[in-house]
């Protein structure tokens, strides 16, 4: 599997697009803008548009779900814990960025983490990982010894849990049950920022030591 990175959007988020390199069938992860370029990145590789992944409902991460299956049937996946916070971005856009963004994507099939998501010859694991938003996931690619991990995990860091349905000890929680068995050399790649790797942060990062030591 390749993977192609874009940051998009004005919150500055890590996109994602995942391409089977037997197929050609690509995965968009966390489309929060700038839909031409990550269609310039699919059509130069030509690559084919499969499905549209949210690690979570927060509006950085969906806003250019629409305009990128345009004219096509291409689904979106998110999970259903965030459907309600899904529901809410429209208002949160307006008050936070002054400006009309329309009505939030159409979820087309929810994210069910007793089963893999598949795509091409690409199997992806998906974690419920719950704590910044009550649907948020993480992304396991076992093979290619990668996760994507949204906005629970950021490089000496966590996502904030001040937002409608986040709770901290959940984070926490979430962490120290998907993220912290992994191996160390599963590389971490996160909503925002740049990327990391389990041993780096178990080692660093105060949080995953507070997640550690729950009981």
């Amino acid at each position: 599997m390749h993977v192609y990175h874009l940051v998009v959007g004005p919150l500055q988020v890590n996109c994602f697009v995942l391409a089977c390199d037997a197929t050609k069938q690509a995965v968009v992860v966390d489309p929060g803008g700038n839909p031409e370029a990550i269609r310039r990145v699919l059509n130069t590789r030509g690559l084919a548009l499969v499905a549209i992944v949210a690690t979570h409902a927060h509006f950085d991460h969906v806003l250019a779900v629409d305009a990128l299956r345009e004219g096509s049937d291409v689904p979106f996946y998110l999970h259903p814990a965030d459907e309600p916070v899904l529901a809410a971005q429209r208002e949160v856009v307006q008050r936070w960025l002054g400006f009309d963004p329309g009505p939030m994507p159409r979820v087309d099939a929810w994210l069910d983490p007793a089963k893999p998501f598949r795509f091409g010859q690409v199997t992806l694991e998906i974690a419920h990982t719950p704590g910044h938003s009550p649907g948020s996931v993480t992304l396991i690619h076992r093979e290619g010894r990668q996760a994507w991990v949204g906005d629970l995990v950021f490089a000496g860091s966590v996502g904030r849990t001040d937002l409608p349905g986040g709770d901290y000890a959940t984070l926490l929680r979430s962490i120290q049950e998907v993220i912290l068995p992994l191996p160390d050399d599963m590389q971490l790649l996160p909503g925002h920022g740049p990327f990391t790797t389990v041993g780096t942060e178990r080692h660093t990062n105060p949080f995953l030591a507070e997640a550690a030591a729950l009981p």
